[in-house]
């Protein structure tokens, strides 16, 4: 009953969207038939007069004029182009027993089953029409609408079959075990039932076609044809306004029946299983933002992200109690396994979710080459680091500050982080002297070693005159933060901004190759950045910790590392160097560095002695 029930309230919304089709061709064919009515009366004898005559002549003019608007409305919304997820095309000869699952599943459920399947680095599921003429191969390719990858090669026989294309989250492949991976994806197959009914169907892609044709009058275009395409645009939109709750409770009544259809498989274990997904959604959000991301600006992309979710997820399930249950999983068999090269397809994934939330070429090159988990420590984290600490010194250096108080200092010419630390240094907020330790002044420095004492508090600073001009437009650290740390905070913004300038753009991919990126415009890229611009007091955190870890790497055997749930770290003794980041903001925002000297002690790093630059 809750089937033919949801399913009935979506045929009737598909009605109702289908009406408001049909009212607006009546409404382009009304003057067309009003003139005809009015020749058919002057030809007969029935309409005469110059009156009647005049009015011929006016609604022959008007039902040409308003047929060829309508004609020309229709042509848009009819070759617009609807939007298509971008995603990574799985051929059945490449995951048989996944596409075999699939088919299983839909007998089960009684509903057709998806023409193809493919691949989206997100979490979440859903069924993709791309019946349009649009996503379809050129004629001379003779290819499946979805493009093969990396050797990945689709079935060669176009799709004739109406039915949607199941996009699948490719977290959820590594993560879960098949049996969860079922009970999650019934309710999504179950809905190619409701999908397949006629009305329903005409329905989306009249509301896809209005979407699209919106789409295609707001591209920036020339003056005439900004001009024609305005009132294309401005029609579209006040169809999509008139559909936009029937189409809205129709996608609701198929959702409802499909929930209603699928409950009849694997019930009780979807419900184990949607603590997965909400657990493999954070553990994908946190290895983007946190591992994936710095790679990316390092220009190296992890060729293993589905992977190292499997890892992240891993991790916290040994931190968090809550999660302890979720380890024993990893003994089933999991889903990756119905691949047959699950490595390329992790490898196109990531690839992909490179270029969409961070905007990375569509293809590896010098400058954009893979890593792997191995590898990151050193060719992500270090360089990282090393990165880091060399543009905050070329800005230190364009703002004029010494490289050491004294000449005579050995190595004054070198990086050291003692040079950004009592430049960062705020003497009225300083509580703790350089050397002062437990009240007693030791005379031969923090670390053992003679040093250059630094300046007293008599010492005459730099006029803050010109950080205040050059750090006005950063208002977070102009008003909180010390003169230097502002000046210091906009020159890295600059910086960056220049390196970012000098960057070329992104290429797409040749045809035929990478994700089927064919389907979707590319020009916007990334399509969902992952985190917004970093302030100019987040750019210097992480440039002065940058630096920090570099000392630390060359005076105290400090290694890089990675985190699965925080990113690069520091590992001082095979252990993970805690405490850090609020020892940082407390010298970034008060300009007091006793919280970071008594850290440096403790650990043994030197911040007078040079480090190592990229």
């Amino acid at each position: 009953m809750g089937v033919e029930a949801g399913a009935q309230a979506a045929r009737s919304r598909a009605l109702a969207v289908l009406r408001i089709r049909s009212r607006a061709l009546a409404v382009a064919l009304l003057p067309a038939a009003v003139a005809v009515i009015l020749l058919a009366g002057g030809s007969t004898g029935h309409l005469v007069g110059r009156g009647w005559d005049v009015s011929r002549w006016v609604m022959g003019v008007g039902a040409v004029v308003v047929l060829l608007a309508a004609g020309a409305i229709a042509l848009v919304v009819a070759r617009a182009r609807p939007a298509v997820s971008p995603t990574v095309a799985i051929a059945e000869e490449s995951a048989p027993d996944l596409y075999r699952m699939v088919r299983d599943l839909a007998d089960r459920l009684d509903v057709p089953a998806p023409s193809a399947i493919a691949l989206t680095p997100d979490c979440d599921s859903w069924l993709e029409d791309r019946t349009h003429p649009a996503h379809g191969p050129p004629p001379q390719e003779d290819r499946d609408e979805i493009t093969g990858v990396r050797g990945i090669t689709p079935g060669r026989s176009r799709r004739t079959a109406a039915s949607p294309v199941l996009v699948i989250g490719s977290p959820f492949l590594w993560w879960m075990r098949v049996g969860e991976l079922r009970a999650v994806l019934a309710p999504v197959v179950a809905g190619t039932g409701p999908s397949a009914h006629p009305d329903i169907a005409a329905a989306r892609r009249f509301v896809r076609g209005l979407d699209a044709a919106v789409a295609v009058t707001s591209a920036p275009r020339g003056p005439v044809f900004r001009s024609v395409l305005a009132g294309v645009g401005w029609v579209a939109r006040l169809l999509l306004r008139s559909c936009r709750g029937h189409a809205a409770e129709m996608e609701r009544g198929v959702a409802a029946a499909a929930a209603e259809r699928a409950q009849a498989v694997d019930y009780g274990l979807r419900i184990v299983a949607q603590e997965q997904v909400g657990l493999a959604y954070a553990g994908w959000d946190r290895l983007l933002t946190r591992v994936a991301l710095p790679a990316w600006r390092m220009g190296r992309w992890p060729s293993r992200l589905d992977a190292g979710v499997v890892a992240a997820l891993t991790e916290l399930s040994r931190r968090d109690r809550l999660a302890e249950g979720f380890a024993s999983r990893l003994g089933e068999r999991p889903a990756c396994d119905l691949l047959e090269e699950p490595g390329s397809i992790d490898e196109a994934t990531s690839l992909l979710a490179a270029r969409l939330f961070h905007g990375g070429p569509a293809e590896a090159g010098p400058d954009w080459a893979p890593v792997d988990w191995q590898e990151y420590p050193e060719e992500v984290v270090d360089r990282k680091w090393r990165t880091d600490a060399a543009r905050l010194h070329r800005v230190l250096d364009t703002l004029g500050v010494r490289r050491a108080p004294d000449p005579a200092t050995p190595h004054h010419d070198a990086p050291t982080l003692a040079r950004v630390v009592e430049h960062l240094t705020d003497p009225t907020a300083e509580t703790v002297r350089y050397g002062e330790t437990d009240g007693e002044i030791d005379a031969a420095g923090p670390f053992g070693t003679v040093t250059t004492p630094p300046p007293s508090l008599d010492t005459p600073l730099p006029e803050p005159e010109p950080y205040k001009a050059m750090a006005a437009d950063d208002e977070e650290l102009g008003e909180g933060g010390s003169p230097h740390s502002a000046a210091l905070a906009a020159g890295l913004t600059a910086e960056l901004a220049r390196e970012e300038a000098a960057t070329p753009p992104p290429s797409s991919a040749p045809p035929g190759q990478g994700p089927d990126t064919a389907l979707w415009d590319d020009g916007s890229l990334p399509l969902f950045p992952l985190q917004p611009p970093r302030t100019g007091r987040e750019l210097l955190a992480d440039h002065v910790t940058a630096m920090v870890c570099c000392a630390a790497m060359d005076t105290a055997g400090a290694t890089p590392g990675l985190d699965w749930l925080d990113g690069p770290t520091l590992l001082v003794n095979g252990e993970r160097a805690a405490d850090l980041a609020p020892r940082v903001l407390c010298l970034v925002e008060d300009g007091d560095p006793a919280p970071l000297r008594a850290w440096l002690i403790d650990l043994g790093i030197r911040p007078e002695k040079p480090v190592r630059l990229v």
